[in-house]
Order: structure tokens, then C-alpha cells, then sequence
């Protein structure tokens, strides 16, 4: 069997050097891949962007298999391509991957299924946003609502704060986002709980903690991950 791993950060490396272990697995090709990764595996030098132009070099390596790292390649739909092409493509459709690629979707879909969560208000000016910021308590946290990797999420402490960022926001700051979400703080301790779902159900697959604040202590604005560990220390309390 030989696999395909796309994207090229830290996370694509972990899944290979995992994928390493495997005796199932003939050849390992990370797409395009990094230093790290190609120390481990095969690197292809492919933009993971254009579907038609990886779709050739899928079957130039006969590649049964692709698991997908990165966020925006779901967002614009490689599953779905793939899934065309009738190629096991590993990671969720389009319309899924909303759940990642807008905030505002993720909200919606908790308000209409009855899932607690913060209060919000989403707006593409800065005068509704504004008057939505006077009603509510500080701080307050500012969202772009589309991908920023993982750099979208501000915790404002002063209305100014706030202002500033959201015309930041509103100007084109994150490209994929042309409006702002915001939303009441909430107080505690973050997890994250992963599943593997497919029509015919999930499985639980393991619990991390992730710390996204540039600073030591939980400080500073957020980043992709400064450091995560598993599984969460406080998972027995659910």
C-alpha cells in the first residue's frame, strides 16, 4: 500500500514518522513535505492547490491512499475531488469542513441543535459591531470568521482593543475572511476531543491540550500552537 500525506508543517511530519511504523505500508510520500519529513519519507514538490496537477502525480506514484494535513485544502473541496476520481481520500467533504473553515457555520449549527456555547454576534461593519460590544461585558472575543491559521482569535480586554482589531479584521487582515465574529468570554479550562466519524458512525480518537499564546504563561495573541500534550489532563472530569 502506498500513502499520500499532504501538507507541510509539523503535523504531516508526525503522521508520517507514524505511518513509518506501519508493516502494511510500501512507500510513504509526503506532498510537498518539508526537511523533517523528507529525512523519513519520499517529498513530492506539488502544489496541493491545484487538484488536476496532484490528481496526475496520485497516479504517477500509484498512491492508494491520501490523508489530508492542512485546513484549506478541505475547505476548497479535495475530498470531494478525489472522491470523483473514486481514490480513498482521507479527511472530510466540503460541506463539513465548514465546521473548520467558518466560525459562524460552527455557530449556527450549535444553536440549531441545542450545543451550548458563547453568546455572538456576526458583522461585516463597524458600526453594528460596535453596538453589539456596548451591550456585553469586557472582555470580549473578536473572531475572523473564515481560516486564519490559528491566528484569528483575539481576547480583548478594552473596548479600543477590540475596535482596532475588528478594523483590522474588516480590512482584509485574514484574506479569507470578509467578516467578524463576536462573542462573550467564557472562563475555563480548553480540551479538545477528537472523533473519527464516517454514515455509519464514530470512535473516540484521544484528547489533547493545546496552547496557542505566544507568550510564557498563556500570554501574548495566538499563534497555530505553541505546544499541545495528551491526552488532556482534564478529560475524567466530563
Amino acid at each position: 500500500m502506498n500513502i499520500g500525506v499532504l501538507g507541510s508543517g509539523g503535523r504531516e511530519h508526525a503522521l508520517c514518522y507514524k505511518l513509518t511504523k506501519s508493516k502494511k505500508i510500501r512507500n510513504i510520500f509526503c506532498i510537498p513535505g518539508n526537511a523533517g519529513t523528507g529525512r523519513i519519507v519520499k517529498n513530492l514538490d506539488v502544489d496541493i492547490s491545484n487538484f488536476q496537477i496532484l490528481y496526475k502525480e496520485i497516479l504517477k506514484h500509484n498512491i492508494n491512499i491520501i490523508i489530508v494535513g492542512p485546513e484549506q485544502p478541505l475547505v476548497d473541496g479535495i475530498v470531494d475531488f478525489f472522491n470523483q476520481k473514486k481514490i480513498l481520500i482521507f479527511g472530510p467533504d466540503k460541506f463539513a469542513a465548514q465546521l473548520e473553515g467558518s466560525k459562524y457555520f460552527t455557530k449556527l449549527l450549535c444553536n440549531q441543535n441545542n450545543i451550548p456555547t458563547a453568546k455572538f454576534g456576526v458583522f461585516n461593519n463597524i458600526t453594528d459591531a460596535e453596538s453589539f460590544i456596548d451591550r456585553n461585558k469586557m472582555p470580549i472575543v473578536v473572531k475572523a470568521d473564515g481560516l486564519a491559521s490559528g491566528k484569528g482569535v483575539y481576547i480583548c480586554e478594552t473596548k479600543t482593543h477590540a475596535l482596532n482589531v475588528i478594523k483590522e479584521i474588516l480590512s482584509g487582515k485574514f484574506i479569507s475572511s470578509s467578516t467578524v465574529l463576536l462573542e462573550e468570554f467564557l472562563s475555563g479550562e480548553e480540551m479538545s476531543y477528537f472523533i473519527i466519524a464516517d454514515k455509519n458512525g464514530y470512535k473516540f480518537f484521544g484528547s489533547a491540550q493545546d496552547h496557542k499564546r505566544v507568550g510564557e504563561g498563556d500570554t501574548g495573541p495566538n499563534t497555530g500552537g505553541m505546544g499541545a500534550y495528551s491526552p488532556s489532563s482534564i478529560i475524567n472530569n466530563i
